[in-house]
């Protein structure tokens, strides 16, 4: 039961989707508040807390939002995931992941979980291409202890070799559920495709031959060279006094290194290109196309978050089919086109990917991919002002719903300070997002996709998808 209380996330379900660009506009009352139905979302936005930001002689961020709840989120973000990995180490992130909740010189595993259960608290940790997190929910009260933990256990974690050999085996079977998880699949291809030979195209969990042979160094290497004080956030949210989050900072990191031994990120080149797994004995071919999109920090990025709105989301279980405000959705629930589709925006610090992931009968493939392509060139030629401004509404909808509770508001604080060194305020976000226009999408859009050669991942029965030099042609003519 004590081991309930601390659980790993895999990848999945971990991809960001979207971004938020850093660039300076104009400041928070010029906000243009051009319909009824934000009015309230907007004085919402104005009572949310301030996010206090100091920083450690050591370069260690601190980072809060005090809602004066009685529970709070604290963790640490960290700028460290597969992406600073090498051929021979990947997976090693993922890995020291796992290492982290398994003892510390001061704690035993057993120790650990009972500490955590008696506090009524939880911990957590996940890995992405270029973050690592570990963070812990608790009672405002347990603050002190809850920090005092994560910093036992990236500090002070002892790595014993029986430990290590016994999680080989967990992350050896992490990784066969992965490989279940088709959509998890195709985006790892989407990766290895796009950004072949690079850093971006290794997965996260790493090759099975990395994980048997991943050993103590490799993983002690891997925290010295990484896991310094600039590199670092140490997050909260929920019931926190700054004051003493600081101060519980400065008692337990102070002392991380503050140099970075010259280290610099990984380039990682996109490259139009694709993988196909054919296997036609599967029910559904599930498929992902991309063009290359921006980095966090990009001031195309809020444009391309819109423009991915538009695209949208939609499964055969949704109602209202035709109704929808997606064109996209419309003409697939019309033509019955597919399962369901998903439109994605996934950012990383310098490049991006840009696109849609599919779930389609072998015999409708080519006719989705068709009004897929159709949907993207509409986008860079003749989108409408009313579409946009209902996209418009809906991301500022989402942005707000998806900041429901201390762990997201947390989550995205951590997330920010390392993509931009602040935390974006709500209004500045929603005044960036008012002053699009669809002008503002068909330039951005024909900008990155129009005549762009895509990456394209495709797995299952795919016999009808067409071939990529066709796939290429539909990114600037369509068939008549």
């Amino acid at each position: 039961m004590a081991a309930s209380m601390l659980r790993f996330c895999s990848p999945v379900g971990r991809r960001v989707i979207s971004g938020l660009s850093t660039s300076r506009l104009q400041p928070a009352q010029f906000v243009l508040h051009r319909c009824r139905s934000t009015l309230a979302a907007t004085q919402a936005v104005l009572n949310v807390p301030e996010t206090k930001v100091t920083t450690l002689e050591n370069g260690l961020r601190v980072a809060s939002e005090d809602s004066g709840i009685s529970t709070c989120t604290v963790g640490l973000w960290i700028g460290a995931g597969s992406r600073y990995e090498n051929q021979r180490n990947n997976g090693t992130a993922h890995f020291l992941e796992h290492m982290a909740f398994k003892g510390t010189k001061k704690r035993s595993q057993l120790d650990l979980e009972l500490e955590i259960e008696n506090m009524g608290a939880h911990l957590n940790a996940y890995t992405s291409r270029e973050q690592t997190v570990y963070y812990a929910k608790a009672f405002s009260k347990d603050l002190p202890r809850a920090v005092e933990i994560l910093a036992d256990i990236i500090q002070n974690s002892t790595l014993g070799e029986a430990e290590i050999e016994r999680e080989r085996g967990v992350i050896l079977r992490e990784m066969q559920e992965v490989e279940t998880n088709l959509q998890e699949v195709v985006f790892d291809y989407l990766h290895a495709t796009a950004y072949h030979s690079t850093a971006l195209g290794r997965t996260i969990l790493g090759p099975t031959e990395n994980i048997k042979s991943i050993n103590r160094n490799d993983l002690v290497e891997y925290i010295t060279m990484h896991y310094k004080g600039p590199r670092i956030v140490l997050a909260a949210a929920g019931g926190v006094s700054h004051e003493e989050l600081h101060n519980l900072a400065k008692h337990h990191f102070g002392n991380l290194p503050a140099i970075f031994d010259g280290e610099t990120l990984p380039a990682c080149t996109f490259a139009g290109s694709e993988i196909r797994v054919r296997d036609d004995k599967m029910p559904l071919a599930h498929i992902a196309i991309s063009v290359e999109a921006v980095g966090w920090s990009h001031p195309d990025t809020i444009p391309l978050m819109v423009a991915n709105t538009l695209i949208g989301n939609w499964d055969r279980s949704f109602g209202g089919g035709v109704n929808l405000s997606s064109k996209l959705a419309q003409i697939t629930c019309h033509g019955n086109l597919c399962h369901s589709f998903q439109s994605f925006n996934t950012c990383y610090t310098d490049t991006g990917l840009w696109g849609l992931y599919m779930v389609c009968e072998p015999n409708t493939v080519e006719d989705m991919m068709h009004f897929v392509q159709r949907e993207w060139i509409r986008l860079c030629t003749s989108v409408t002002e009313s579409e946009v401004a209902r996209a418009k509404n809906l991301l500022k909808t989402n942005m707000l719903l998806q900041l429901d509770g201390s762990t997201p508001i947390c989550e995205d604080i951590g997330r920010q300070m390392l993509c931009y060194n602040r935390r974006i305020p709500l209004p500045e976000l929603e005044a960036r997002i008012d002053l699009i226009d669809a002008q503002t999408i068909r330039d951005v859009c024909t900008k990155y996709i129009y005549d762009k050669s895509p990456a394209v991942a495709a797995v299952g029965p795919i016999g009808q998808l067409p071939e990529y030099d066709k796939i290429r042609s539909g990114m600037y003519w369509l068939r008549q």
